[in-house]
């Protein structure tokens, strides 16, 4: 087993590998290690479609979204297909696509095989999802909660503690507390400078974190926030002909403060922990998108990949090749972006868990 970490360790330091013929290498170190399910909360990165049950416009269970999806089925998911959580459940042995939490065809049975509690357009300040009507991560961790009493009534006290003190949690979200609120609404500007609303950022990261922990959560991968000024949206708003450089460096230096307010809770709570850093790897997609077998890193898939997503989105041509792009909509990567985003994750989480 020490030789397939170490086989596993190497690959990790390859950037953007694929882990396709690794996986049962993945699988007997998960099996080894007793990793019981993925638990997911955040954003649209990771929402498979718990929006769909809210009354909110930020919804994407519509096509062209999963046009790429098994039988091109729209599920809520912010992409032509899988996101990056789907791929690490399959990775690590489970389902091919982790169900929202709030599906009214979830059955109790597939409650072991982890759910997703991630709302589009929320983040870790609870203003952020109110200001879009959507599940704050107070009210994801609450619905976890629930989840737990359903996974107890399923498998027993003992099975359900088990399978949630040995799940892969993780977390994804703050690029909404920049673009949805800070920058564009008025009232935290008003609070907080940059440095105090960053700050107060990490500060619910980390009452959040606390609380997992309480509930249950003792492996937590973080996925950072992407550069923010590389979203087509962004650049076309801004004007920009390359990536923002300011918006980038607001998320890079953002990201520098989650990994070690991370560390500070890893030693705290006695967490295994991981960030994986997708701002670097959507960065490096984007300024150079053939080297990681794409074309265009500029704009997104759909219509003029410049302005639409969400609703704008609707009924709406797309290109005829989305592996071909780096993002999907002018917002949100595409399916196989996400695949190389899982396989990072996954190399995360064996390198520093085991």
């Amino acid at each position: 087993m020490e030789y397939l970490v170490v086989k596993i360790m190497i690959l990790a330091t390859i950037p953007f590998y694929s882990l396709a013929a690794e996986i049962p290498l993945v699988r007997q170190v998960a099996s080894k290690y007793n990793v019981s399910c993925i638990l997911v909360f955040g954003d649209s990165s990771v929402d498979s479609g718990n929006n769909n049950a809210l009354h909110t416009t930020m919804k994407s269970n519509f096509l062209p979204y999963g046009k790429d999806f098994f039988d091109s089925r729209p599920t809520g998911r912010f992409s032509n297909g899988r996101l990056a959580t789907d791929f690490v459940a399959e990775a690590v042995g489970y389902r091919k696509v982790i169900p929202p939490f709030l599906d009214p065809n979830l059955k109790p049975e597939d409650l072991e095989y982890g759910v997703s509690f991630a709302s589009a357009a929320t983040g870790f300040d609870d203003y952020t999802a109110e200001v879009s009507n959507v599940l704050s991560v107070s009210k994801q961790l609450e619905y976890f909660a629930h989840y737990k009493i359903h996974l107890r009534r399923e498998v027993g006290e003992e099975r359900a503690e088990f399978i949630t003190r040995n799940a892969l949690y993780i977390i994804s979200m703050g690029t909404n507390d920049f673009l949805q609120n800070y920058f564009l609404e008025p009232t935290r500007p008003k609070q907080f400078s940059l440095e105090e609303f960053e700050n107060f950022l990490l500060s619910r990261f980390a009452k959040d974190v606390k609380e997992m922990h309480r509930l249950g959560a003792r492996r937590v991968i973080i996925v950072g926030v992407l550069p923010l000024g590389c979203i087509p949206l962004i650049k076309t708003l801004r004007s920009a002909e390359g990536c923002d450089k300011s918006l980038n460096s607001v998320a890079h230096a953002f990201n520098a403060k989650l990994l070690q307010q991370l560390n500070i809770l890893k030693t705290k709570l006695g967490l295994r922990t991981a960030l994986v850093d997708v701002y670097d790897m959507i960065q490096r997609a984007v300024t150079n998108p053939k080297k990681y077998g794409f074309v265009e890193g500029s704009k997104g898939c759909v219509g003029t990949g410049t302005i639409e997503y969400g609703d704008s989105c609707k009924g709406v041509n797309s290109c005829s090749d989305a592996d071909k792009y780096v993002f999907w909509d002018a917002v949100h990567p595409t399916q196989k972006m996400y695949k190389l985003i899982a396989e990072e994750a996954i190399a995360s989480f064996v390198t520093n868990f085991f």
